[in-house]
């Protein structure tokens, strides 16, 4: 599960199934939200939402951030983008590597969140222009 503000991965499960009661113990386990979003996936039906859920089944309109961050998973850790070169042995060893990974992650966003300050640009400025400035660090400072 993820939060849009700030951007941070807020609860996450490891297991084979992706079963209702799996999700529902996700959904139970965090902060309330006004509003949840989900894609089509069937599983989500079964579950109780405390606020509104919105199922998205034909577009990402409001799934976007949490496949954005679903993208940089694979983008560093290597056993979920390939499973044919690289593979965790076990579902603990995934949930470790998924455990370090999100605290720097989360981390990451919040020194992000703080350093973003809007960059106020003249009419005489050319180029492209940028809404904020790039922060002076990566993720992989917070590993």
């Amino acid at each position: 599960m993820v939060s849009r503000v700030p951007r941070q991965i807020v609860s996450f499960d490891v297991a084979f199934s992706k079963s209702a009661y799996r999700l529902q113990g996700l959904v139970d386990n965090v902060q309330y939200a006004e509003i949840y979003c989900s894609d089509g996936y069937v599983g989500y039906l079964d579950v109780v939402f405390p606020g509104e859920h919105i199922r998205n089944t034909r577009d990402k309109r409001d799934t976007h951030i949490v496949e954005s961050i679903n993208a940089d998973l694979r983008h560093y850790i290597a056993g979920l983008a390939r499973r044919s070169r690289c593979f965790f042995r076990s579902l603990e060893t995934l949930q470790a590597v998924l455990s370090v990974f999100i605290d720097a992650y989360n981390k990451y966003g919040e020194a992000k969140e703080k350093h973003r300050v809007p960059v106020i640009h003249n009419a005489s400025s050319k180029g492209h222009l940028h809404k904020f400035r790039d922060p002076p660090f990566a993720i992989v400072d917070f590993l």
